[in-house]
């Protein structure tokens, strides 16, 4: 049951890969595989957990949970046992965890369709008036790569494909800018404390600070993205064709001042989020609602006096009609399938592999980071978490390896670069990061088409990076 479980995340992860031959909604596939694979968990329960690989059940076991559920029901079997762990313990943890991030994206899309309705972007828009594909390219690579530092690449790539939808109207070129957007989205992420799930974890676990993650991450994170665009530049010519754009009526019933309001508060409301969290420890998901609930709010207010079909159509109530919700659901999927292989010990089985085998820091996370294009990243860099202390300097001189555990001690350079590699490697497939699910989910790009034309840019610059680390490394602490 332990290798059925993997077997079915394989198959479903297929189902995505090949939604368009198929003809079968990826959304549809990920929430199929997400039920099925808990379903292949608690039936075979006894003999997954009896192996020994789970560290949720051992840390269960010991658990006031466990001796709670054990005083309510003497009577109850190791199976009952098992089984209460999976469903009330496990299910409901991390549909927590899930839920904030779900709550997060269509908080996010909600304010980002809601600007867009009142035409706030078209402000930006209209400033940017080359249509020249490769200067496009990077203009739009580098306002991606510092507002994802700013913001987290998830929302910044909700932004960036509201904003290519004004520029460009061809679906496959809008198909490879969102892409590059993807690229740029992660590598901005990885060097902020706030700019990627990855490190934000690895800021609040004490294993990086805030300015130490920006000075060493920095150079390589520009690599990441630079490497791909270069290659780009090489080979893309010819101009992008803008849409054309067509008066629905929403135009004739906001004014200049009305739109520029919408996007001072859109994206004050988004920038918001990192400060909230910072303040008040509460999970970023909530200063997203929260700059949710003030838009909605401010376009009652606006609009209360309008007819009631232009009220609808620019209030939140209107603009939730236009929110991808499929989207919300293939993230719903792929995470929850996700969660089971960490829950049963997949994930924790693998992190220990990589330690006892390859014993490298450098090639344990450039594994990391590859892996991390196929599972979601978050589980693999809170395995990689709890496997590793954080080592003090009197760890360090005791230990029988000092110089490679050195590497673990507070911003040392495993954290370091694990926030790298986690944070793009996901780069490399379309699935492999919450950027790319969502581009891939608002723009309909197929999986298989971002394999054969981005996969192996990405792998460039996810390469080159960590290259720039490894002689930044030697540079700094070893010469």
């Amino acid at each position: 049951m332990f290798i059925l479980m993997v077997v079915v995340f394989v198959l479903g992860y297929l189902a995505i890969a090949l939604e368009h031959p198929l003809k079968i909604d990826k959304a549809a596939s990920a929430l199929i595989l997400g039920v099925l694979i808990w379903v292949v968990y608690i039936e075979g329960s006894s003999s997954i957990l009896d192996l020994g690989f789970s560290h949720a059940w051992h840390h269960f076991l010991e658990s006031t949970s466990m001796a709670d559920f054990v005083q309510k029901h003497p009577e109850a079997t190791l199976v009952e046992k098992m089984r209460h762990f999976i469903v009330d313990h496990e299910i409901v943890h991390h549909l927590g965890e899930i839920s904030e991030i779900l709550f997060f994206l269509l908080g996010a899309m909600t304010i980002v369709e809601t600007v867009d309705q009142h035409q706030g972007f078209k402000l930006i828009t209209d400033r940017i008036k080359t249509t020249n594909k490769v200067k496009l390219l990077w203009i739009l690579s580098f306002l991606t790569f510092f507002m994802s530092a700013l913001l987290d690449n998830l929302t910044t790539t909700i932004v960036m494909v509201a904003l290519l939808r004004k520029l460009v109207n061809d679906k496959h070129d809008r198909w490879f800018f969102a892409s590059m957007i993807v690229i740029a989205a992660n590598a901005g992420g990885a060097w902020s404390p706030i700019g990627d799930v990855t490190t934000i974890m690895l800021w609040i676990g004490k294993q990086i600070t805030a300015l130490n993650i920006i000075k060493m991450v920095i150079i390589p994170s520009i690599f990441n993205m630079v490497i791909p665009l270069a290659i780009v530049s090489m080979f893309m010519k010819g101009h992008i064709e803008r849409p054309e754009v067509i008066n629905d009526g929403t135009q004739d019933f906001t004014t200049e001042k009305e739109r520029k309001l919408l996007l001072f508060i859109g994206v004050g409301a988004l920038l918001f989020v990192p400060v909230f969290k910072t303040v008040t420890h509460l999970p970023p998901y909530m200063g997203m609602l929260f700059g949710l609930g003030v838009i909605w709010v401010t376009t009652e207010l606006l609009h209360h006096k309008k007819d009631i079909a232009i009220r609808k159509k620019l209030t939140i109530f209107g603009v939730l009609k236009s929110v991808d919700v499929p989207t919300v659901f293939f993230f719903l999927g792929i995470l929850t399938a996700v969660a089971a292989l960490q829950s049963a010990g997949h994930l924790g089985l693998l992190a220990e592999y990589l330690d006892e085998k390859v014993h490298n820091i450098f090639a344990i996370n450039t594994i990391i980071g590859i892996l991390s294009s196929i599972v979601d990243n978050v589980p693999l860099t809170a395995g990689a978490m709890g496997m590793y202390p954080i080592m003090t300097d009197a760890m360090v001189q005791a230990a029988a390896e000092p110089e490679y555990v050195h590497h673990f001690v507070q911003d040392g350079a495993f954290w370091e670069l694990l926030a790298y590699a986690a944070g793009t490697g996901g780069s490399i497939l379309i699935i492999g990061s919450a950027a790319g699910v969502a581009a891939m989910g608002l723009e309909k790009i197929d999986f298989i088409w971002y394999m054969k034309r981005i996969s192996l840019l990405a792998l460039a610059g996810y390469l080159a990076g960590i290259g720039v680390y490894y002689l930044q490394d030697i540079i700094l602490f070893h010469m």
